[in-house]
């Protein structure tokens, strides 16, 4: 799933919250300055000056795109940017007082420091902002691993622009050369991971979001490779090629024209809906998880003392590994006791699922549904501690289901697709009678139709048949 970028605005929304709350601070400082209080000693009609300016503030940054390649800029740069900023305000604030007749309302020292203060606190917070993102990256904004495929004529020249124009949080894993003998090992600071056709090889279970496409003039790269790219789940963005469908936009990528491919397109304000609500329900799931833990952990360790909380390794969106969380329902030995019991497996295909587990806390040795382990799993209160993967980012509230590490790497290359969006909590496998479903390729069919047909009326849709689902016990365990 990819995200739509429409314009500077939303894309750069984390700037305009900034400057919304210096904006808020330069007027309380100013007045503070100058009255000793915070409101003015007019209370009402400051309030409405204040309000009449933050609106012009918001007007101006709006149809003057101030947010506009602000990652790019430099300390000079952007000094510049906010002194244009405040002084449009300044000015434009001074006209509106002039034509409403209101300029004695507002003391000229607390415009004057509003002024001073409004820059200094919109350049210092754009500034440390800029140098948080670069060193931990965007709040909104996962880091996505790319992939550079080209070939040895134009290898260096694109090598070079992705370094001068990758200011998002973009991770070149390395190139893939469609002419490379193998005898190219680097282009400039990026890596040569394989020839060109060996591509399919390097992202089946590598951790790969997207793949750049750029070739010299007069190359085209296979429609067939793409196709196989897409079915894969990987986003393609191709350089000046004229290949169009619905779920392809034409953007602007490393300073190049780029159509870019991908399995569903979805947009900026979309995916930064399902984030708050992954955050706020995360945070309320969080509290529940606290309650929970305090008192069936103590069950937990009476029944099998060691860890109340079991972690393990999952793969998450488009490869990136994650340790996910949840109460332990399992005795310590679980995963060196799966391989004595793979021939038990009622699944087909890369998915483990046995019915009267042994190694779930309190089954007894011939897997009698019985103890805590069976109860939190027959609950989903094991499921609880996910809400923390929900709120660092790993994970959504409604997604695919995570596969272990030993099942992805058995994935066919058609698999893949199944995890172009984050893993969920829930999703449509929960909801769609998972105990009842023994074959791998369905879930993939039902986690492919989420993917390729998502909306956000479609994961509330999943969360309330998710409550339903887990109230009645229906598919779980």
């Amino acid at each position: 799933m990819y995200p739509k970028k429409k314009n500077s605005w939303f894309k750069h929304f984390d700037f305009f919250l900034l400057d919304c709350i210096s904006f808020v601070l330069a007027w309380f400082v100013s007045v503070y300055i100058r009255y000793g209080m915070i409101i003015g000693p007019d209370d009402m009609r400051y309030r409405e000056i204040a309000i009449m300016l933050f609106m012009i503030a918001v007007i101006i940054s709006f149809f003057t795109e101030s947010h506009s390649g602000i990652l790019r800029r430099g300390y000079w740069i952007e000094l510049k940017s906010v002194l244009k900023q405040t002084i449009f305000v300044c000015a434009s604030g001074v006209l509106m007082l002039f034509l409403l007749k209101a300029s004695t309302d507002l003391s000229r020292l607390v415009f004057l420091y509003f002024g001073l203060s409004y820059s200094v606190l919109l350049y210092t917070f754009r500034v440390l902002w800029k140098l948080y993102l670069k060193h931990h990256g965007n709040v909104f904004e996962s880091e996505r691993s790319i992939l550079l495929l080209t070939d040895v004529d134009v290898a260096e020249e694109m090598a070079r622009q992705v370094q001068e124009n990758a200011v998002a949080p973009f991770r070149i894993m390395g190139i893939c050369l469609l002419d490379n003998k193998e005898d190219i090992k680097k282009v400039g600071e990026y890596p040569v991971i394989a020839p060109g056709e060996d591509i399919f090889s390097i992202v089946r279970n590598a951790w790969v979001d997207e793949v750049f496409v750029c070739l010299s003039s007069g190359k085209t790269i296979p429609e067939e490779t793409l196709d196989r790219l897409r079915r894969m789940g990987i986003t393609v963005h191709v350089h000046l090629n004229k290949r169009q469908d619905k779920n392809q936009i034409v953007e602007k990528m490393f300073g190049c024209n780029v159509l870019t491919t991908c399995v569903h397109v979805a947009s900026v304000r979309q995916l930064a809906i399902k984030r708050v609500i992954d955050i706020v329900g995360s945070l309320v799931g969080l509290l529940f998880t606290l309650i929970a833990g305090i008192i069936i952990g103590p069950m937990i360790y009476l029944q099998s003392p060691g860890p109340i909380l079991f972690s393990q390794m999952r793969i998450g969106k488009n490869g990136k590994r994650f340790k996910i969380y949840k109460f332990r329902s399992m005795y310590l030995d679980a995963e060196e006791r799966k391989k004595e019991l793979m021939s038990r497996n009622k699944m087909s295909g890369h998915m483990f699922k046995i019915d009267a587990d042994p190694r779930i806390i309190g089954s007894g040795p011939d897997g009698t549904k019985h103890g805590i382990g069976w109860f939190i799993r027959n609950t989903s209160l094991d499921e609880l501690p996910q809400f923390w993967n929900v709120l660092i980012g790993d994970m959504s509230l409604v997604g695919t289901r995570p596969p272990t590490v030993d099942e992805w790497e058995q994935y066919g290359y058609y698999h893949r697709a199944r995890m172009a969006t984050k893993p969920g909590i829930t999703g449509m496998w929960q909801v769609s009678g998972r105990s009842d479903i023994t074959d791998f390729e369905e879930v993939v069919s039902l986690d492919m139709d989420y993917i390729e047909n998502w909306t956000l009326g479609s994961d509330i849709k999943i969360l309330f048949k998710t409550v339903w689902v887990v109230l009645t016990r229906k598919g779980s365990v």
